[in-house]
């Protein structure tokens, strides 16, 4: 039933499967046999798509509420043990995931040794409970407003930083205009479309489309573009402090560039948080306050 429900819900025996830990035809063979089983075709296959049937369509109906309700009381059940235990999944963007990384998973492993995470890093917007997962990470301003969120560490904060060498071979900027004449690193959004650089100081702000010979739909891409003197980044500073703290990257127009809204980490209201969640909120409130 749940694997019925995978399939459903994500419209790929490729993604469910993964989810499941099997072979997609091993999927395909057991949603066969289910249909062969109740004498009525619940999906329809192409080589490119699965779409739900009549029957199939009421079946998933009836079955998700009742899926997580059995989900609910294990984790309630779970949630009586004395130490955390099971996997945590977290769907996070690529700069939120390098912080978790760096300040927050280390800490769970070593303290809640049955603790497991399964951290997915992906920068469109993805409904939490449809993919999957325990929990998100967002901006506080795109936050679900169904949601429980949990605020943590500071604002996020956006700086153009170059190499210096990239730096001595030009002009310095002075201002946000002085990008226009600059080798810039561009970034495509999930989109499509190229990331506007937004700039602000004393109330006066701005928003330039940059030119530049490289685009990236990665932040980590752009870091090491800007690392190889390939010109000017416009990315998160937690991408790239450890490169500022050994000069390795330089700040530009630090003063256009002022902190913004903090990081929530978010997940449904309505269901019994897993023990494993609940050991990851506890580490994450400690350190990233």
């Amino acid at each position: 039933m749940n694997a019925f429900v995978l399939v459903a819900t994500r419209r790929s025996f490729r993604r469910a499967a993964d989810e499941l830990g099997m072979a997609p035809s091993s999927l395909s063979h057991a949603m066969r046999s289910l249909e062969s089983n109740l004498g009525v075709r619940l999906l329809n296959r192409t080589t490119r798509s699965v779409a739900l049937t009549e029957a199939g369509d009421r079946l998933l109906a009836r079955l998700s509420p009742m899926l997580e309700d059995v989900e609910a009381a294990l984790a309630e059940a779970s949630a009586t043990r004395d130490v955390p235990a099971g996997t945590v999944r977290i769907n996070a963007p690529e700069t939120a995931a390098l912080m978790l990384t760096r300040h927050v998973i280390p800490c769970v492993l070593d303290r809640f040794p049955e603790v497991n995470v399964d951290l997915v890093t992906e920068g469109r917007f993805v409904d939490i409970v449809e993919a999957g997962f325990d929990a998100g990470v967002r901006l506080g301003e795109t936050v679900p407003q169904d949601m429980v969120a949990v605020r943590f560490g500071e604002g996020m904060q956006f700086l153009t930083v170059a190499s210096p060498t990239y730096l001595k071979r030009v002009r310095r900027p002075k201002a946000p205009e002085d990008l226009l004449s600059q080798a810039c690193i561009r970034h495509r959004m999930p989109s499509g479309k190229l990331y506007r650089w937004e700039f602000e100081r004393s109330g006066e702000k701005t928003a330039l489309d940059v030119p530049g010979r490289l685009t990236f739909n990665s932040i980590a891409l752009m870091v090491e573009a800007a690392l190889e003197h390939r010109g000017i980044a416009y990315v998160p500073k937690a991408a790239v402090a450890p490169f500022l703290q050994s000069g390795r990257l330089v700040p530009v127009l630090e003063d256009w560039c002022p902190p913004g809204p903090g990081l929530f980490l978010y997940y449904p209201g309505h269901r019994q948080i897993p023990s494993a969640l609940q050991a990851f909120i506890q580490v994450l409130r400690a350190r990233l306050p």
